[in-house]
């Protein structure tokens, strides 16, 4: 070549210089951020698709936050409730010391009574003050809102969970489809007269609450055996009536459990000799309860005695019926207008990624039912203070209670166990995973960009010198001037 005015091998070499400066540079960037993608022209299609998943990402983690802090709620509760259930078993113990009344001394009574009514002012303080940050939780203001709760029919009503459309309220449709029976025995009098033709007789009488030993003589009448059985109610949860004779059907003894259900029955046994006819000495004429059949809004709920409980449909509930609706055989319905909690536990916005929840309200007042009692007519001055002797109906009424607490406990500890801790440890290895996804398409691998980095250092000097070749080639155009 010999011309001088266009130096192309000088342009070639500037434009293969900024080539690998270009390179240089891009290695140099890649190792100063950890990333390859540091803009869209690096790739194109690798940022869009890692974008979605930093979207999949952020969201996971607001999740998990939203789970661990749906935790912390729950666990704040329950520490709350646990201290009410220690509460409880003290009350329980100071019923059952009350009721030794040869061993105590009024005094004694007394005091017992105020232990009592702290331990009340105990609860209801918990349940007015427990809160996570400035939101009470056991004060009812978490609690669903029901409405239209015909008290003829439902004893109570606690829903723990309910799926309710947006901005509006839900129909709970309970129905009866079989009614709760007691559990009964009956033995017909052999003479007009309607007493018993055996010898003299005893027999065990068996119940929900234990079992007694009865003896009777040869002729005693069934008014006679139903006032002794009726006596020892209280020993055996079995009482007896006499039905009178009519239509030629001679009177009989009846004997009844006095819950109804299938955890009630009636068990009778001669021990010796023959108990109203003859024949049966020695065998045992026993019956067992039936729970009564609920659906509650079309569902089959789980029964005992009349206590329902619901888990499904989006509804979670415990429902107690009263006895005359337990055994009827048909439906009421009340609403759930609104109240509860929402806890958002996964990145998917939809009723399937929150879980509802309610806490109820936590106090003397609502502890109980209307069945069994209320925990706060344990207090002075009320119908089953010490006073009024009441120990069997304030047993049952605390130990109502005591169920109820240890209820809602495990259903609190359920949410946790059950959908809060998996939500977090399956969310936790769907961020890993992604993570990962992302990490591959956009983070830098230093060693491919080292050994890249170098190849350009190599590229540039080498451009460099052969630009400075190129520089002298005109130069050589001299020589033909001789």
């Amino acid at each position: 070549m010999s011309r001088i005015n266009t130096n192309i091998p000088a342009l070639r070499a500037i434009r293969l210089n900024q080539v690998n400066q270009g390179e240089l540079g891009l290695r140099l960037e890649r190792l100063s951020t950890g990333l390859r993608i540091n803009r869209g022209r690096d790739d194109p299609a690798g940022l869009i698709a890692s974008e979605a998943l930093r979207s999949e990402i952020r969201t996971i983690q607001q999740a998990i936050e939203n789970s661990t802090r749906a935790n912390n709620v729950i666990s704040t509760a329950e520490g709350a409730i646990q201290e009410v259930s220690a509460l409880l078993l003290e009350l329980q113990s100071l019923v059952v010391a009350t009721a030794n009344e040869g061993g105590l001394l009024d005094e004694e009574v007394r005091a017992n009574q105020l232990a009592v009514d702290s331990i009340l002012d105990s609860i209801d303080r918990i349940g007015n003050t427990t809160s996570f940050g400035s939101e009470k939780l056991l004060d009812g203001s978490r609690a669903y809102i029901l409405s239209a709760v015909p008290p003829s029919q439902l004893a109570s009503v606690s829903v723990f969970a309910a799926r309710l459309p947006a901005a509006s309220f839900r129909d709970v449709q309970v129905r009866v489809t079989q009614s709760a029976q007691t559990a009964q025995v009956s033995y017909v009098g052999a003479t007009a007269g309607g007493t018993s033709t055996t010898s003299a007789t005893t027999i065990e009488v068996r119940g929900p609450s234990g079992g007694h030993l009865l003896s009777f003589a040869s002729g005693t009448t069934l008014s006679e055996i139903r006032s002794a059985i009726n006596n020892v109610l209280d020993a055996t949860g079995v009482s007896a009536v006499v039905s009178a004779a009519s239509g030629g059907i001679a009177s009989a003894l009846v004997l009844n459990s006095t819950s109804l259900g299938s955890e009630a029955f009636v068990s009778v046994t001669p021990i010796t000799g023959n108990f109203i006819a003859a024949g049966n000495g020695g065998i045992e004429l026993r019956d067992t309860g039936v729970d009564a059949g609920v659906l509650v809004d079309g569902q089959p709920a789980d029964v005992k005695g009349l206590r329902a409980d619901v888990r499904a449909g989006g509804l979670d509930a415990r429902i107690y019926l009263t006895q005359s609706f337990g055994q009827t055989l048909s439906s009421i319905t009340f609403s759930i207008t609104g109240g509860g909690m929402l806890f958002q536990i996964t990145p998917e916005l939809s009723s399937n990624g929150t879980i509802a929840a309610a806490f109820d309200r936590i106090s003397a007042t609502s502890l109980g039912n209307s069945v069994t009692g209320w925990l706060y007519t344990l207090r002075s001055g009320t119908e089953n203070d010490f006073t009024s002797k009441n120990f069997a109906t304030a047993q049952a009424i605390v130990e109502e209670a005591v169920s109820q607490v240890a209820f809602y406990r495990g259903r609190l500890g359920s949410i946790q166990k059950d959908f809060i801790d998996p939500s977090i440890d399956s969310q936790r290895v769907t961020l890993e995973n992604v993570t990962a996804s992302e990490s591959i398409i956009r983070d830098a691998d230093m060693a491919v960009e080292v050994s890249a980095l170098t190849r350009a250092q190599v590229l540039v000097q080498s451009t460099q010198t052969t630009l400075q070749i190129a520089n002298s080639v005109p130069r050589m155009v001299l020589a033909l001037l001789g």
